[in-house]
């Protein structure tokens, strides 16, 4: 028994849907464990006298800061950038999750009315 042309396409619209959702997971990753570094670095910044000197990664170079309030207020940015952007991937991820979920749904509706068992996608057409 044939696989119908729709079911086709929404099965490989379902997969890309699913690699979507992975490649924002590992985005999510990467923000999650930047926010850690940040946390951490500004924990061991509050332990230090003023009168440290600190340095500041600029590219490939360190950079004497002029002050350690200077550095606390770029981590604070940086740590308010991340956490806005890391807000907008779990919301995106919500969305998508509940796409997910609902195509899940109506795939598998679509499986059973075309009386199939099991169902093999084919690779996806060139573009």
């Amino acid at each position: 028994m044939s696989v119908p042309a729709k079911l086709q396409n929404d099965l490989r619209q379902f997969q890309r849907l699913q690699q979507e959702i992975g490649l924002l997971a590992q985005q999510k990753a990467q923000f999650e464990v930047k926010l850690r570094e940040t946390n951490r670095t500004t924990e061991e910044l509050q332990s230090l006298n003023d009168d440290t000197p600190i340095y500041r990664s600029i590219g490939g170079l360190l950079v004497k800061a002029s002050s350690k309030k200077e550095v606390e207020d770029k981590l604070s940015e940086e740590k308010e950038t991340l956490e806005v952007r890391l807000k907008a991937i779990e919301r995106q991820e919500g969305h998508l999750r509940e796409r997910y979920e609902a195509m899940q749904k109506e795939l598998t509706e679509q499986i059973r009315a075309a009386g199939l068992k099991e169902v093999s996608v084919p690779p996806p057409e060139s573009e």
